[in-house]
């Protein structure tokens, strides 16, 4: 590891540098002190400074220089004896300054190397001296330090106030946490029952209508006697009510089962250009009635993995959406190719009215409408696209829009390939 702040021109210095900390590890060391050391960069970082000191230089580092620095910080021409890799030993004159770095208290020293026994001496002795004066200075901050204890007993008691306080306030948070589950659990319980009373209702729904729809049928075939024209358009309008009514009603059901996770998914292989060909004759007549062109880009080699049923719904419910809300003499485009290797994109694209910015994300929502104006046109749940994303999702697929007012929206399905 080699710290920041030693850098080019710290190795390049002509003195030995080290930093470690209060614990006596090793921070840094320059490239000048490892040559004179004869240590590699990571054999030093991490060591205890005292691992380079010789057994005297020990002692006097641990009852007066070290001492020195915690009481004044900075320590200036220390005499220390340093231990060579290879047993030899390193005279070097010391200053020394300790100071906070990055959340802890280092201490920084610079090494010059004494290579005269004349200067080694004369550092013993200004060592030694100034030992001796911090030694003084640390029997007159005694009494000092024992003030400092009695403060920190007192806040040591504050503390422990402050930790019961803060054990209550857990224990406070703690219940909340229980009474939150609580809710949650009983707001799942409330929307399971909500699924399975919509499910319920609409099956129960369901039947009465197409016992209506059976009775209407045998008016128009005249079983109970001959029907007048007057009579068959009041038939034909209680038919379109009763389709209309049971088409909101499937919604619903098909919403519920989803919400309650009650739908299967039949995967299989299937040719994407004979899903699209199954649909359209389903909408055509819908094309046809507002002279909507009709184009179709499928290559026939695309495959994907899904459930016919659902996809086939899915295609439906976004070419019947293309139809409504397009007016006529325009166009509706149904193109396929590969998203990506492992995924196929179906896009049903027309040149309708479009949805505004604001309301496109919140079009796969349950219950909303594209377009107030266009809701008094075409009559819906406004359901569609969300049963038909939940049904993508459920086949690990996707279903994304993407539009412009006035210009046209593009729905695109995306499918595992086969």
């Amino acid at each position: 590891m080699h710290d920041p702040i030693v850098g080019t021109l710290l190795d390049d210095a002509p003195c030995g540098y080290v930093a470690f900390a209060d614990d006596g590890s090793i921070r840094a060391v320059n490239a000048t002190l490892l040559e004179m050391l004869g240590y590699a960069r990571d054999e030093l970082v991490g060591r205890h400074f005292e691992s380079v000191l010789t057994v005297g230089a020990r002692i006097f580092y641990q009852t007066h220089f070290f001492p020195l620095l915690r009481l004044h910080t900075r320590a200036d021409e220390i005499f220390l004896i340093l231990r060579a890799r290879d047993g030899t030993d390193v005279g070097t004159l010391v200053n020394a300054v300790r100071r906070e770095r990055d959340g802890e208290w280092r201490t920084e020293c610079v090494l010059l190397r004494i290579v005269e026994r004349r200067k080694f001496e004369d550092a013993l002795l200004r060592a030694k001296k100034e030992a001796e004066a911090a030694n003084a200075a640390l029997v007159a901050s005694q009494g000092q330090l024992e003030e400092q204890a009695v403060e920190l007993e007192a806040q040591a008691t504050e503390l422990e106030t402050q930790s019961e306080e803060l054990r209550t306030i857990n224990e406070e948070l703690m219940e909340r946490g229980v009474e939150l589950e609580e809710a949650r659990m009983a707001a799942e319980n409330a929307n399971r029952a909500k699924s399975e009373f919509l499910a319920t209702m609409s099956h129960e729904l369901r039947t009465p209508l197409n016992a209506i729809a059976g009775y209407v049928q045998i008016l128009e075939l005249g079983v109970h006697g001959p029907v007048t024209p007057a009579q068959l358009e009041t038939l034909g309008r209680i038919e379109r009510s009763q389709r209309h009514l049971l088409r909101l009603i499937n919604d619903v059901l098909n919403l519920a089962r989803i919400e309650a996770g009650r739908v299967d998914y039949r995967i299989e292989r299937l040719v994407v250009a004979d899903l699209v060909d199954s649909v359209l004759p389903m909408v055509e007549p819908q094309m046809a009635e507002r002279r909507l062109r009709n184009e179709v880009t499928v290559p026939a080699s695309l495959v994907v993995r899904a459930d016919r049923e659902k996809v086939e719904q899915i295609l439906l419910n976004l070419l019947s959406n293309a139809a409504k809300f397009t007016p006529p003499e325009g166009s509706v485009h149904i193109a396929a190719s590969m998203h990506d290797a492992t995924c196929v994109s179906i896009r049903v694209q027309d040149t309708g009215i479009g949805i505004a910015p604001e309301k496109l994300a919140s079009v796969f929502e349950p219950f909303v409408q594209v377009d107030s104006s266009a809701t008094r046109r075409a009559q819906g749940t406004g359901l569609g696209l969300s049963i038909s994303r939940d049904l993508a999702r459920g086949m690990k697929g996707e279903l994304m829009a993407e539009s412009v007012v006035d210009v046209g929206s593009t729905f695109t399905l995306l499918l595992p390939s086969g």
